[in-house]
């Protein structure tokens, strides 16, 4: 059983990548609403903010990073929340101090905060395609 799925995945593969191709230009995504926003992402793993970056810029945006107080002063964050336009927080890898800090910021400058079910690549990404989707039928 497991050569029969070893074999379906490349004509699976090939079958998606000859959709992608047939699509008109038209048909594909417009340009979002993130492009050129930026976002503050506090707490996580380090060994992901890479990962994390390549997310945002995938989607147009700059993601700054700050590790929820481990190296950085949490003080710091108070400095960053005026230039981003959004706050994400995953909510299993940020100390309390540096949450509550966040909240009550985002409250103080008018910013979106964000909580993530966790510090995990796909979190990140759901929180994207949600705030795209947001943007798009408030643009509607």
């Amino acid at each position: 059983m497991g050569d029969k799925r070893q074999q379906l995945k490349p004509k699976q593969k090939q079958s998606r990548e000859a959709e992608t191709r047939n699509v008109p230009v038209s048909a594909k995504p417009q340009e979002t609403r993130l492009e050129g926003r930026s976002f503050l992402y506090v707490g996580g793993r380090d060994c992901q903010v890479a990962h994390l970056r390549q997310i945002a810029s995938s989607h147009g945006a700059e993601l700054i990073h700050h590790d929820g107080g481990l190296r950085e002063a949490v003080s710091r964050i108070d400095n960053i929340l005026p230039s981003v336009d959004c706050v994400f927080c995953p909510i299993d890898c940020i100390s309390h101090d540096a949450c509550l800090r966040v909240k009550t910021g985002c409250k103080k400058w008018g910013k979106a905060f964000v909580p993530l079910r966790n510090g995990s690549k796909s979190s990140l990404e759901r929180a994207f395609l949600d705030l795209k989707a947001t943007s798009r039928s408030t643009a509607s």
